[in-house]
């Protein structure tokens, strides 16, 4: 709407100058890429530590089931134990929260579970157990810190703002480029391909910071994480 007032108005009051495309893409285009190349190298570290995760998920499980000392109903307990903190810590992840204050509880299970049965578990047991809640808990503390903290809200509104600020400083160049005497459409066209390049690529990286919400075509299917897949 704005890029199609602007070139109208500039027609009609004859407002035409020239400025070098070359700084507009320096103060447009570079933040934009920088961006998501920050956000696409977030996502590959959230995938990183998401396999992390499961796999100390899986281990644990595997050494608790594989015991002779826990009973059938004890391997249960800690077999739900894992899968509660898989899928709470997956809907953390989803839902965007910034607080880990009911997950932290459902994460300490574990070490009540070790507490309750220490007399039957064998100290080696405990140790892998401990291991690798150590491996989880590092794994789960850098996702939360992904799904957090996010590329500078400064740069970003500085990206948004040149934006819209775009077609009222690119309109009048490409007119006196091309010539008054070329018809409106032509104008109207490039102003508008080249904005929607810009808002295109604003939007790739607004969905590339939010990975885990599932709501964008890049988003990581956390489904695939969980212990039970």
């Amino acid at each position: 709407m704005i890029s199609v007032l602007t070139v109208v108005l500039c027609f009609q009051l004859n407002i035409q100058f020239h400025i070098d495309l070359t700084l507009l893409s320096i103060a447009i285009v570079f933040p934009l890429v920088f961006t998501i190349r920050g956000s696409f190298r977030r996502r590959e570290k959230a995938l990183e530590h998401l396999s992390q995760f499961r796999s100390s998920l899986k281990t644990m499980y595997y050494f608790a089931n594989a015991s002779n000392n826990l009973s059938p109903e004890e391997k249960q307990e800690i077999s739900d134990i894992l899968r509660e903190i898989s899928d709470s810590s997956m809907e953390h992840l989803k839902n965007n929260m910034e607080t880990t204050e009911y997950l932290d509880p459902i994460l300490n299970k574990v070490q009540a579970f070790v507490d309750a049965k220490g007399e039957v578990m064998s100290g080696r047991l405990k140790d892998r157990i401990f291991r690798f809640m150590n491996d989880l808990h590092e794994s789960l503390e850098n996702l939360h810190a992904i799904n957090t903290h996010r590329t500078p809200l400064s740069l970003k509104a500085y990206c948004k703002l040149f934006i819209y600020i775009f077609p009222f400083l690119y309109a009048p160049t490409i007119i006196h480029d091309m010539g008054a005497d070329n018809p409106t459409y032509v104008t109207l066209f490039v102003v508008l391909l080249t904005e929607f390049i810009l808002i295109s690529l604003y939007n790739i990286q607004d969905q590339l910071e939010f990975p885990f919400d599932d709501y964008g075509l890049d988003d990581i299917k956390l489904d695939s994480f969980k212990i039970d897949r």
